[in-house]
Protein backbone atom coordinates (compact mmCIF):
# COMPACT_ATOMS: atom_id res chain seq x y z
CA UNK A 1 0.00 0.00 0.00
CA UNK A 2 1.24 3.52 -0.97
CA UNK A 3 1.83 5.90 1.77
CA UNK A 4 0.30 9.67 1.74
CA UNK A 5 3.68 11.21 0.51
CA UNK A 6 4.05 9.02 -2.53
CA UNK A 7 0.55 9.94 -3.62
CA UNK A 8 0.38 13.13 -3.02
CA UNK A 9 3.89 13.09 -4.97
CA UNK A 10 2.28 11.34 -7.63
CA UNK A 11 -0.66 14.20 -7.88
CA UNK A 12 1.15 16.57 -8.47
CA UNK A 13 3.38 15.25 -10.93
CA UNK A 14 -0.09 14.71 -13.20
CA UNK A 15 -1.34 18.05 -12.35
CA UNK A 16 2.19 19.06 -13.62
CA UNK A 17 1.72 16.88 -16.87
CA UNK A 18 -2.60 18.10 -17.20
CA UNK A 19 -0.52 22.04 -17.52
CA UNK A 20 1.67 21.17 -20.87
CA UNK A 21 0.31 21.28 -24.05
CA UNK A 22 -0.87 17.89 -26.03
CA UNK A 23 -0.14 16.34 -29.32
CA UNK A 24 -1.49 13.32 -30.70
CA UNK A 25 1.09 10.85 -32.07
CA UNK A 26 0.49 9.36 -35.29
CA UNK A 27 2.00 6.43 -38.09
CA UNK A 28 1.94 6.76 -41.30
CA UNK A 29 3.44 4.10 -43.83
CA UNK A 30 5.04 4.19 -47.08
CA UNK A 31 4.80 0.67 -49.08
CA UNK A 32 6.85 -0.41 -51.65
CA UNK A 33 6.29 -3.39 -53.67
CA UNK A 34 7.12 -4.43 -57.44
CA UNK A 35 5.58 -5.48 -60.03
CA UNK A 36 7.13 -7.86 -62.10
CA UNK A 37 4.69 -8.09 -64.84
CA UNK A 38 5.13 -4.15 -65.63
CA UNK A 39 8.90 -4.24 -64.21
CA UNK A 40 7.69 -1.07 -61.82
CA UNK A 41 8.36 -0.14 -58.52
CA UNK A 42 5.01 1.08 -56.96
CA UNK A 43 3.50 2.46 -53.70
CA UNK A 44 0.09 1.66 -52.33
CA UNK A 45 -1.80 4.69 -51.31
CA UNK A 46 -5.49 4.94 -49.96
CA UNK A 47 -8.45 7.56 -50.57
CA UNK A 48 -9.13 9.31 -47.42
CA UNK A 49 -12.55 8.81 -46.89
CA UNK A 50 -13.15 11.58 -43.55
CA UNK A 51 -12.46 15.10 -43.26
CA UNK A 52 -10.31 17.08 -43.78
CA UNK A 53 -9.32 16.44 -47.37
CA UNK A 54 -11.85 13.76 -47.78
CA UNK A 55 -11.06 12.00 -51.29
CA UNK A 56 -7.50 12.56 -51.92
CA UNK A 57 -5.02 10.55 -51.54
CA UNK A 58 -3.14 9.50 -49.18
CA UNK A 59 -0.38 7.48 -47.00
CA UNK A 60 -2.16 4.37 -44.84
CA UNK A 61 -1.89 6.26 -40.71
CA UNK A 62 -3.26 5.72 -37.79
CA UNK A 63 -3.01 6.72 -34.04
CA UNK A 64 -0.54 5.52 -31.39
CA UNK A 65 -2.76 3.61 -28.79
CA UNK A 66 -2.06 3.38 -25.32
CA UNK A 67 -0.60 -0.60 -25.08
CA UNK A 68 1.95 -0.17 -28.00
CA UNK A 69 5.10 1.07 -29.11
CA UNK A 70 5.74 2.78 -32.28
CA UNK A 71 6.65 -0.18 -33.84
CA UNK A 72 3.54 -2.18 -33.12
CA UNK A 73 1.37 0.22 -34.08
CA UNK A 74 3.14 0.11 -37.64
CA UNK A 75 2.64 -3.20 -38.26
CA UNK A 76 -1.00 -2.68 -36.92
CA UNK A 77 -1.30 -0.20 -39.66
CA UNK A 78 0.28 -2.23 -42.60
CA UNK A 79 -1.68 -5.29 -41.58
CA UNK A 80 -4.84 -3.38 -41.71
CA UNK A 81 -4.31 -2.44 -45.28
CA UNK A 82 -2.49 -5.47 -46.68
CA UNK A 83 -2.67 -8.28 -44.36
CA UNK A 84 1.00 -8.36 -43.65
CA UNK A 85 2.66 -9.20 -40.64
CA UNK A 86 6.73 -9.94 -40.25
CA UNK A 87 7.95 -7.98 -43.16
CA UNK A 88 10.28 -6.14 -43.71
CA UNK A 89 9.93 -2.42 -41.93
CA UNK A 90 11.83 0.62 -40.89
CA UNK A 91 11.12 3.65 -39.24
CA UNK A 92 12.01 6.65 -41.58
CA UNK A 93 11.40 9.60 -39.35
CA UNK A 94 9.62 12.01 -37.37
CA UNK A 95 7.11 15.00 -39.26
CA UNK A 96 6.79 17.55 -36.70
CA UNK A 97 5.78 20.84 -38.48
CA UNK A 98 3.10 22.79 -36.56
CA UNK A 99 0.57 22.81 -38.60
CA UNK A 100 1.36 19.93 -40.76
CA UNK A 101 -2.74 18.45 -39.83
CA UNK A 102 -5.10 21.21 -40.20
CA UNK A 103 -7.32 19.25 -37.80
CA UNK A 104 -5.03 19.48 -34.48
CA UNK A 105 -1.50 18.86 -33.38
CA UNK A 106 -0.08 16.00 -34.47
CA UNK A 107 3.42 14.42 -34.36
CA UNK A 108 3.83 11.74 -37.30
CA UNK A 109 6.45 8.68 -37.39
CA UNK A 110 6.86 7.68 -41.10
CA UNK A 111 7.85 3.94 -41.68
CA UNK A 112 8.78 2.47 -45.05
CA UNK A 113 7.67 -0.90 -45.70
CA UNK A 114 9.07 -3.62 -48.51
CA UNK A 115 6.35 -6.31 -49.14
CA UNK A 116 6.08 -8.82 -52.46
CA UNK A 117 2.66 -7.28 -54.43
CA UNK A 118 1.91 -10.88 -54.60
CA UNK A 119 1.30 -11.74 -51.33
CA UNK A 120 -0.79 -9.26 -50.34
CA UNK A 121 -4.82 -9.27 -49.22
CA UNK A 122 -6.29 -7.89 -52.06
CA UNK A 123 -9.47 -7.62 -50.16
CA UNK A 124 -8.41 -5.91 -47.67
CA UNK A 125 -6.56 -3.11 -50.17
CA UNK A 126 -9.70 -3.18 -52.11
CA UNK A 127 -11.63 -2.42 -48.88
CA UNK A 128 -9.51 0.89 -47.87
CA UNK A 129 -10.24 2.12 -50.97
CA UNK A 130 -6.49 1.69 -51.92
CA UNK A 131 -4.25 1.97 -55.15
CA UNK A 132 -1.04 0.89 -56.25
CA UNK A 133 1.13 3.90 -58.20
CA UNK A 134 4.25 3.82 -60.45
CA UNK A 135 6.69 6.69 -58.64
CA UNK A 136 6.43 8.39 -61.39
CA UNK A 137 2.74 9.30 -61.62
CA UNK A 138 2.69 9.48 -57.52
CA UNK A 139 -0.33 11.91 -56.91
CA UNK A 140 -0.31 14.97 -54.95
CA UNK A 141 -0.80 13.39 -51.38
CA UNK A 142 -2.36 15.55 -48.28
CA UNK A 143 -0.85 17.20 -45.43
CA UNK A 144 3.47 16.52 -45.53
CA UNK A 145 2.65 12.71 -47.20
CA UNK A 146 4.67 13.82 -50.72
CA UNK A 147 7.76 14.27 -48.19
CA UNK A 148 7.36 11.34 -46.33
CA UNK A 149 7.11 9.75 -49.71
CA UNK A 150 10.67 11.38 -51.40
CA UNK A 151 12.78 10.73 -48.14
CA UNK A 152 11.45 6.95 -47.96
CA UNK A 153 12.38 6.53 -51.94
CA UNK A 154 16.13 8.34 -50.69
CA UNK A 155 16.20 6.20 -47.93
CA UNK A 156 15.37 3.13 -50.34
CA UNK A 157 17.64 3.62 -53.12
CA UNK A 158 20.63 4.09 -50.55
CA UNK A 159 19.83 1.03 -48.19
CA UNK A 160 19.20 -1.41 -51.24
CA UNK A 161 22.41 -0.65 -53.06
CA UNK A 162 24.21 -1.04 -49.16
CA UNK A 163 22.38 -4.21 -47.68
CA UNK A 164 19.99 -6.84 -49.82
CA UNK A 165 16.87 -5.71 -48.89
CA UNK A 166 15.75 -5.72 -52.65
CA UNK A 167 15.10 -8.84 -52.22
CA UNK A 168 12.37 -8.19 -50.02
CA UNK A 169 10.26 -7.13 -53.19
CA UNK A 170 10.75 -10.45 -55.00
CA UNK A 171 9.18 -13.22 -54.92
CA UNK A 172 10.88 -16.45 -53.62
CA UNK A 173 12.23 -17.77 -57.17
CA UNK A 174 13.31 -15.14 -59.44
CA UNK A 175 15.33 -14.45 -62.76
CA UNK A 176 18.06 -12.06 -63.24
CA UNK A 177 16.07 -9.99 -65.24
CA UNK A 178 14.01 -9.42 -62.80
CA UNK A 179 16.50 -8.56 -60.08
CA UNK A 180 18.15 -6.11 -62.57
CA UNK A 181 14.94 -4.61 -63.15
CA UNK A 182 14.14 -4.31 -59.77
CA UNK A 183 17.08 -2.21 -58.98
CA UNK A 184 17.40 -0.28 -62.31
CA UNK A 185 13.33 1.14 -60.24
CA UNK A 186 14.91 1.35 -57.24
CA UNK A 187 18.13 3.43 -58.66
CA UNK A 188 15.84 4.92 -60.94
CA UNK A 189 18.31 4.67 -63.88
CA UNK A 190 19.53 1.83 -66.51
CA UNK A 191 22.23 -0.45 -65.47
CA UNK A 192 24.47 -2.05 -68.02
CA UNK A 193 23.29 -6.15 -68.22
CA UNK A 194 26.87 -7.99 -68.54
CA UNK A 195 28.28 -5.49 -65.83
CA UNK A 196 24.86 -6.17 -63.26
CA UNK A 197 25.12 -9.53 -63.82
CA UNK A 198 28.88 -9.85 -63.13
CA UNK A 199 28.40 -7.65 -59.90
CA UNK A 200 25.93 -9.85 -58.65
CA UNK A 201 27.55 -12.93 -59.41
CA UNK A 202 30.33 -11.88 -57.51
CA UNK A 203 28.28 -11.29 -54.63
CA UNK A 204 28.04 -15.04 -54.15
CA UNK A 205 24.67 -14.84 -52.26
CA UNK A 206 22.36 -16.16 -54.58
CA UNK A 207 21.76 -20.03 -55.37
CA UNK A 208 21.06 -20.76 -59.04
CA UNK A 209 17.97 -23.31 -59.80
CA UNK A 210 17.32 -26.16 -62.24
CA UNK A 211 14.06 -24.48 -63.06
CA UNK A 212 13.64 -21.76 -65.37
CA UNK A 213 10.91 -19.22 -66.34
CA UNK A 214 9.25 -20.10 -69.32
CA UNK A 215 6.91 -16.92 -69.59
CA UNK A 216 9.64 -14.55 -70.81
CA UNK A 217 10.91 -16.87 -73.87
CA UNK A 218 10.57 -20.51 -75.27
CA UNK A 219 14.06 -21.37 -73.88
CA UNK A 220 13.61 -19.95 -70.62
CA UNK A 221 15.46 -18.36 -68.10
CA UNK A 222 17.14 -19.93 -64.95
CA UNK A 223 15.56 -18.63 -61.59
CA UNK A 224 17.54 -17.86 -58.37
CA UNK A 225 17.00 -17.96 -54.94
CA UNK A 226 18.09 -15.61 -52.11
CA UNK A 227 20.52 -17.55 -49.82
CA UNK A 228 20.16 -15.83 -46.45
CA UNK A 229 22.05 -17.73 -44.39
CA UNK A 230 25.47 -17.55 -46.26
CA UNK A 231 24.70 -13.92 -46.88
CA UNK A 232 24.16 -13.24 -42.62
CA UNK A 233 27.53 -15.70 -42.16
CA UNK A 234 29.69 -13.86 -44.58
CA UNK A 235 28.48 -10.41 -43.21
CA UNK A 236 29.82 -12.31 -40.20
CA UNK A 237 33.16 -12.70 -41.79
CA UNK A 238 33.28 -9.00 -42.71
CA UNK A 239 31.51 -9.16 -46.17
CA UNK A 240 30.27 -5.66 -47.61
CA UNK A 241 27.59 -5.73 -49.74
CA UNK A 242 27.33 -3.14 -52.54
CA UNK A 243 25.35 -2.41 -55.34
Amino acid sequence: MLSEQPIQSIRKTIQGYEKEDKAYIAVDCIIFGFDLNEEELKILLVQRDFEPQKGEWSLMGGFLKKDENLDEAAARVLYQLTGLYDIYMEQLGVFSEIDRDPADRTVSIAYYALINIIDHNQEMVDHHSAQWFNLSEIPRLIFDHNKMVNSAIQRLQYKASVQPIGFELLPEKFTMRHLQKLYEAILQRELDKRNFTKKINALDILIKLDEKDKESSKKGSFLYTFDKEKYLQKRAEGFVFKI
